[in-house]
């Protein structure tokens, strides 16, 4: 087989790619070991893909060079994926955060991206086992179960480790050492965090609860839903945060974002202070929350025998209560790996290897991580259209 393009992975990011460069007359080949392709598609947003966010900005990335994702991201834009949902008649809708999803199914968003590939003549393998990449005179070579594969470009569209139940491995990474690039470091991103048995204990009665609150650690911060689980924290604040944290620093929670909690004390005591602590707190956040928040205060007594200074201290734990993680549920509910190929050897305009004409690496496998809502994904998009237009 003899391709001027072979793209290995049929994700997001691969599928448009191989898009841009099949609509430029490149002979185009997708391999992918999967059985189906967009899978991380089909099952993301709640199953109606969560597919790009009107907020895109650069700061909202994370990688070592947090300027390498300027150009893919300005050239190709949230609003120009919009036109092309838009122009495959798929309805959407802004949910929360400029976080924008398909009214129906995510399948609608892989169905377009398969229709684009085969009216851009593009062949794809699905099922198919990938093997070694090596240099064969001006072009590559790839290892295939179905055999060699000769191609003049190669787009490495892998993925990261996150999800491997939906198959993903390290292969990028491989590959990408193989030909002597570097890598930052690789970690689950967008995860739940766990803690510690001791820690865990008297929290145990709040799993299940969720409360409008905020996550910060150092100087960042996420105002969104927090989960409390069995086996730590969860919801989009931490998931958030968790691309942040490290092994050793503490986070605080916020469990009245939002609220002047002292102040609503005040006004709930000289409304009628003969209640419990833990009911005054109730007002301002779930009652099992509230009754956490009154033990680990000590306070006793109920809210008017609590004097300013009192409610004062019993409202700053409630807008800062710390809490030390100890480590997360790794990749098998991680939804991105942060690192990957770093970008100091790629070229921010095409996304080829500088010290490997011919040799592109698109979408998560590269050190480029975007927040939760819909950033990774216009990642995959921008980063994907970027390299259709050179390989």
């Amino acid at each position: 087989m003899q391709v001027d393009v072979i793209v290995l992975g049929a994700g997001a990011a691969g599928m448009f790619a191989a898009i841009e460069a099949g609509r430029r007359g490149r002979r185009v080949l997708v391999v992918d070991h999967a059985q189906a392709a967009g899978e991380k598609i089909r099952i993301s947003g709640g199953g109606r893909c969560n597919f790009t966010n009107l907020g895109i900005t650069a700061d909202r990335f994370l990688s070592k060079n947090p300027r390498f994702a300027v150009s893919a991201l300005k050239r190709f834009t949230q609003w120009d994926f919009i036109a092309r949902v838009d122009a495959a008649g798929i309805p959407w809708h802004e949910k929360t955060l400029g976080q924008l999803f398909c009214d129906g199914s995510a399948k609608q968003i892989v169905q377009m991206l398969l229709r684009d590939m085969d009216k851009a003549g593009v062949t794809l393998w699905l099922g198919c086992a990938l093997g070694a990449v090596t240099r064969d005179g001006t072009g590559f070579r790839v290892d295939s179960a179905r055999g060699p594969i000769w191609a003049e470009k190669v787009i490495v569209a892998t993925g990261g480790k996150s999800i491997p139940k939906m198959g993903a491995t390290g292969y990028g990474y491989k590959l990408a050492e193989s030909f002597g690039l570097p890598l930052v470091e690789t970690r689950p991103a967008l995860v739940p965090l766990t803690l510690a048995e001791q820690e865990l204990e008297p929290l145990k009665p709040l799993a299940g609860t969720s409360v409008a609150g905020r996550a910060v650690c150092g100087r960042i911060g996420f105002e969104e839903a927090i989960l409390f689980t069995h086996r730590g924290l969860s919801g989009p604040a931490i998931l958030q945060i968790s691309s942040y944290w490290r092994e050793g620093t503490g986070l605080t929670l916020d469990l009245a974002a939002g609220q002047d909690l002292a102040a609503g004390l005040r006004n709930a005591r000289q409304a009628g202070g003969r209640i419990a602590l833990r009911t005054a707190l109730a007002r301002f956040m779930p009652e099992k929350l509230a009754r956490h928040v009154e033990i680990v205060s000590g306070f006793t007594g109920n809210l008017a025998d609590q004097a300013n200074a009192a409610l004062d201290r019993l409202a700053a734990l409630a807008h800062g209560f710390p809490i030390m993680p100890v480590g997360s549920e790794g990749y098998r509910t991680a939804e991105v790996t942060l690192g990957g190929v770093d970008t100091d050897a790629l070229d921010a305009r095409t996304m080829e290897a500088k010290s490997v004409p011919g040799l592109y690496f698109i979408g998560e496998v590269v050190d480029v991580t975007g927040w939760l809502g819909g950033y990774n994904f216009q990642w995959a998009w921008s980063s994907g259209w970027a390299v259709g237009q050179h390989a």
